[in-house]
């Protein structure tokens, strides 16, 4: 099995470190993983703003990168959703089709195909999980809460494994943190406001970390923790499934 890498933009850009775990973490549970290095963006900005139509390049460019791999895997459910959902070529719709069904952000990849069951991981602090929208309602990585049916959760399935972590209970555990891409900048007070609900609810349940499967939910709510001169910090998932501390 050969794992294609794929790093959305803003990851390279502003999270590296994420990035870094992530290779290390799928090399650690022996998969092989090849970072190809002329990707770029995969076209969510444009396409969530209206401008599907100018993402030709960005389809072709992904298809030229990612073609020759068993799974792609990315450390983003908002970009693999993205992939999933619009993906498309004219000269090769059959490829396209593969890619989409191989497609997997990192937390599905290591439950649903490789099935791991045992993480040599340790990270002693208490942390609270962002839902964000795109992995618990585009990719289903956990239970929505207004469904009367059984709860699951992949994340929470993972980060059991971790040594000396404890996860705390929010009040509402998959509200939206307001990001929403340009919905941010579009609608900057609502943006911050729901932010700032779901900064609230870490802090009064205790938590010292903040983590999700979505670095751009941590982006915006790391933002708000910073200009509250909070001391709860925000962490990829990758990053503690990771950890040795």
């Amino acid at each position: 099995m050969t794992v294609g890498l794929f790093i959305p933009c803003y990851v390279n850009q502003f999270y590296p470190q994420a990035a870094i775990a992530t290779l290390q973490l799928l090399r650690k549970v022996g998969v092989e993983v090849v970072y190809p290095s002329k990707q770029t963006c995969c076209g969510q900005p444009m396409a969530n703003s209206g401008f599907e139509h100018l993402t030709q390049e960005c389809n072709d460019l992904f298809l030229e990168n990612f073609s020759r791999f068993d799974y792609i895997v990315a450390p983003s459910a908002s970009c693999v959703l993205h992939v999933k959902q619009h993906l498309h070529s004219a000269t090769d719709p059959a490829e396209a089709d593969r890619i989409r069904s191989n497609v997997y952000e990192l937390v599905e990849f290591l439950t649903d195909v490789l099935k791991v069951e045992n993480l040599r991981a340790r990270f002693p602090h208490k942390v609270g999980i962002h839902q964000s929208c795109h992995g618990l309602r585009g990719l289903y990585l956990a239970q929505m809460s207004e469904l009367n049916t059984l709860p699951f959760s992949k994340p929470v399935h993972l980060l059991n494994m971790v040594e000396g972590l404890e996860l705390v209970t929010l009040d509402r555990p998959d509200e939206c943190c307001g990001f929403g891409g340009t919905f941010c900048v579009a609608e900057e007070a609502v943006s911050v406001k729901m932010g700032k609900d779901r900064v609230t609810d870490h802090t009064k349940n205790g938590a010292e970390y903040i983590t999700s499967v979505d670095l751009s939910c941590l982006m915006h709510l790391e933002g708000i923790l910073h200009r509250n001169k909070s001391a709860i910090k925000a962490v990829h998932i990758a990053e503690i499934l990771n950890s040795t501390l």
